[in-house]
């Protein structure tokens, strides 16, 4: 299949111009040669943008977003009558691409876009979608990439701290079911376990992901608890949903309670100084035998 060449532009929402800080907020989408014109913006479910901003009114997003709506059907409604709706066997590529340059040209508000990128697609149509999830959806940012950043950050603050030596990834259990833990201390020694830490995403966009996510954890510490493998000193450091008063919230808070119910475990907001509260107390190496 040959694939359409494709002009696209990411669009932003930056509401402070003296921090510079923007959001990615919606994709246009531009196939001249093919007539096609095509947007997507997150225009409702705002949460996240409003959160990351917070002393910005969500009515004024949604305003924003909608005068930006209209401002874009207006420009589609120009390329149909243009020729993109295909009344007419042809239609001037280089004046939609002035149309595409004015409407994505710098400006002075808190709508900014990108510059104009390229790129090569099997329909219009779909890169737009394909694009709208990465960019605006952020459809790449799975648990397993949240968690893994988690215990980048983390490993950083142990070795700015000297400690990062003391911890290492390890498998915890015996030949029939073992746990990985990304930080054990005593693993880089092959002693016994006695602490180790694990950095836990609960701040999924779903209720139900948050729960299924940290019932595997609460069902791997007791499995590990009937084999006689689980750590003496195991510290969760958590990240939990910005918002307070939702069903998001209410599933964190159930699995919270369930972890911190439990001896071994001590729970931390995902913060450098809780967490290496937590790290100093390993023993270093040459004073074991004396713990």
């Amino acid at each position: 299949m040959n694939k359409v060449p494709c002009i696209y532009a990411i669009v932003r929402f930056r509401p402070f111009v003296e921090t510079g800080e923007f959001a990615n907020v919606g994709i246009v989408v531009m196939a001249p040669e093919h007539r096609f014109f095509d947007y997507k913006l997150l225009v409702n479910r705002h949460a996240r943008v409003t959160h990351f901003f917070e002393q910005l009114d969500g009515k004024v997003y949604k305003a924003t977003m909608r005068h930006l709506q209209d401002e874009l059907a207006r420009a589609k409604s120009l390329l149909m009558r243009a020729g993109f709706d295909r009344r007419f066997k042809s239609s001037d590529p280089n004046f939609a691409k002035t149309v595409l340059r004015e409407i994505t040209r710098p400006r002075e508000t808190v709508i900014q876009f990108s510059e104009q990128r390229a790129v090569l697609a099997p329909t219009p149509a779909e890169k737009l979608e394909e694009l709208f999830n990465f960019y605006v959806e952020r459809s790449f940012v799975t648990r397993e990439y949240q968690e893994a950043t988690m215990e980048r950050g983390l490993r950083r603050w142990l070795y700015q701290d000297k400690l990062g030596d003391l911890f290492a990834p390890m498998p915890v259990g015996d030949d029939l079911y073992h746990v990985n833990f990304p930080f054990v201390e005593g693993a880089a020694l092959d002693r016994a376990p006695k602490r180790a830490m694990k950095p836990l995403n609960l701040a999924q966009d779903q209720p139900s992901k948050i729960l299924d996510h940290g019932g595997q954890w609460i069902f791997r510490l007791e499995q590990l608890r009937r084999r006689k493998r689980l750590p003496q000193e195991i510290l969760f450091a958590i990240s939990a949903p910005p918002e307070v008063n939702s069903p998001r919230h209410d599933a964190f808070a159930q699995i919270a309670d369930s972890l911190a119910a439990q001896p071994e475990v001590t729970l931390a907001p995902f913060e450098r100084e809780p967490i290496l509260e937590f790290a100093r107390r390993a023993v270093l190496p040459n004073h074991y035998g004396r713990s």
